[in-house]
C-alpha cells in the first residue's frame, strides 16, 4: 500500500461524549458538532457512533452537511444549522426537516416567508461579533420571534479555552440579559463551555473538539492514529544534505526513511524539522522539508529498518502536531486528506 493509513477509534469519540454529557447535569442535553465531515473524519461513521452513544441532537456549519448527516442517521435525530437559512436553501431546510440558527433580520425575512412554520432557532451575538444577532437588534425583534416558536436560541463563546479570560464571564451575563424570560431551550456551550461549569450548561451544551479528542478537553481518550508507509531507505554520509533547499545536514553517517505524504495530505510544511515520527514508542525526527507527497525521516537509531511510521498515536497527538505548527488542533484534523484509507474501529457501523 503506496497511502498512508489513518484509524479511526469510534469508542473514543463515543467515551468522550459520554464524559463530556456526564460534566453537566442529567437535565441538560449533551448535543453533538460533527460539521466539517465531522471534523474531517467521517460523518457517516461518527454520527453512528454518536447516536449508539446517546446523542439525539447534532449540529453542522451548513444545509449541504446537513443533507449528508441526514443520510448517514435517518430521520429522527435534530440537525441543527449554524449558518442558517442561506438562499437558495429553502428546499433542502424543508425537504430534510433542517433547523437553521436565524442570526440576522435578513435570515429572519427569508425563514418565515419560505417556510412558514417550519422549525427553526436563533442565534445571538453576546461578544463575539461574527455571528448573531446584537443586543439592539433582537430588543427589536424578539416578541415576534417568540411568537414562532423557536426551538432553540444559542450564542457562543470567543475565549472558552481560556477558562480565567474574562471574556467568559462577560459573555454569560450578556447572554442571560437577552435569553431572560424567553421559556425556550438556551445553549452557551461547545466543549470548552462544558469544562466552565454548569454557570455555562443553560438547556444544552453542543461540544465539538472533544470529541475528537483535542483540547481544551484535556482528559479527552486519543481518536486518530495516522500510519505512513516507508517508500525507500537511504543511507547518507556525514555532510549529505537532504531534500528542497538542503535545509538538513546530516552530521553523521545517517539511515534515512522517505514516507508517503505530504502537504497534499495535510501535514503541514510548517512542521518540516519541527517534529518527529514514531516507530513504536521510539521517536524519529522528520528532517529536511515536507514537501507535498514526501517526508523524509531519521530512522539511525532504530533496531531495524521500519516498514511504516506513525505521524499520530498515543505517543503524538493532533495538539502535539498543532503546537509544532503553530496552529490549532482543529485545523490538523480538517487538513487531513482524501488519499489516507481510512479505518474505523471500535464501533459497528
Amino acid at each position: 500500500m503506496s497511502t498512508g493509513r489513518l484509524t479511526i477509534d469510534l469508542q473514543a469519540i463515543a467515551e468522550n461524549w459520554r464524559a463530556l454529557d456526564a460534566r453537566s447535569a442529567a437535565t441538560v442535553e449533551t448535543a453533538a458538532t460533527i460539521k466539517a465531515d465531522a471534523y474531517g473524519l467521517g460523518v457517516g461513521p461518527v454520527a453512528r457512533a454518536l447516536h449508539a452513544a446517546g446523542a439525539r441532537t447534532f449540529f453542522v456549519a451548513v444545509a449541504e452537511e446537513g443533507a449528508g448527516l441526514r443520510e448517514a442517521l435517518g430521520p429522527s435525530p435534530r440537525i441543527f444549522v449554524y449558518g442558517g437559512h442561506m438562499p437558495g436553501d429553502t428546499d433542502m431546510i424543508g425537504d430534510l426537516g433542517l433547523i437553521p440558527l436565524l442570526n440576522s433580520i435578513e435570515q429572519l425575512t427569508r425563514h418565515f416567508e419560505a417556510l412558514p412554520g417550519a422549525p427553526f432557532g436563533i442565534q445571538l451575538d453576546s461578544g463575539m461579533n461574527r455571528l448573531g444577532l446584537e443586543p439592539a437588534e433582537w430588543a427589536a425583534v424578539r416578541d415576534l420571534v417568540m411568537k414562532q416558536g423557536p426551538h432553540l436560541v444559542m450564542s457562543h463563546l470567543a475565549c472558552a479555552d481560556e477558562p480565567e479570560h474574562d471574556m467568559n464571564a462577560q459573555q454569560l451575563r450578556v447572554f442571560r440579559e437577552m435569553t431572560q424570560g424567553l421559556g425556550v431551550p438556551l445553549s452557551l456551550s461547545a466543549t470548552g463551555g462544558t469544562l466552565l461549569g454548569s454557570d455555562y450548561h443553560f438547556s444544552m451544551t453542543r461540544p465539538g473538539i472533544g470529541l475528537y479528542g483535542g483540547r481544551p478537553f484535556e482528559d479527552a481518550a486519543a481518536v486518530v492514529r495516522l500510519s505512513l508507509p516507508v517508500i525507500q531507505l537511504r543511507d547518507l554520509e556525514a555532510g549529505e544534505t537532504v531534500g528542497y533547499s538542503n535545509t538538513f545536514t546530516a552530521q553523521r553517517p545517517t539511515r534515512l526513511a522517505t514516507v508517503a505524504a505530504g502537504y497534499a495530505d495535510g501535514i503541514h510544511r510548517a512542521l518540516s524539522g519541527r517534529t518527529q515520527m514514531f516507530h513504536g514508542s521510539q521517536a524519529c525526527p522528520v528532517v529536511g522539508r515536507v514537501s507535498m507527497d514526501l517526508i523524509t525521516v531519521d530512522v539511525t537509531d532504530l533496531d531495524s529498518d521500519p516498514q511504516a511510521l506513525d505521524l499520530m498515536s498515543t505517543m503524538q497527538t493532533i495538539d502535539d502536531l498543532a503546537d509544532a505548527a503553530g496552529t490549532i488542533g482543529y485545523e490538523i484534523l480538517t487538513s487531513l486528506g482524501p488519499r489516507y484509507t481510512r479505518r474505523y474501529t471500535g464501533v459497528t457501523t
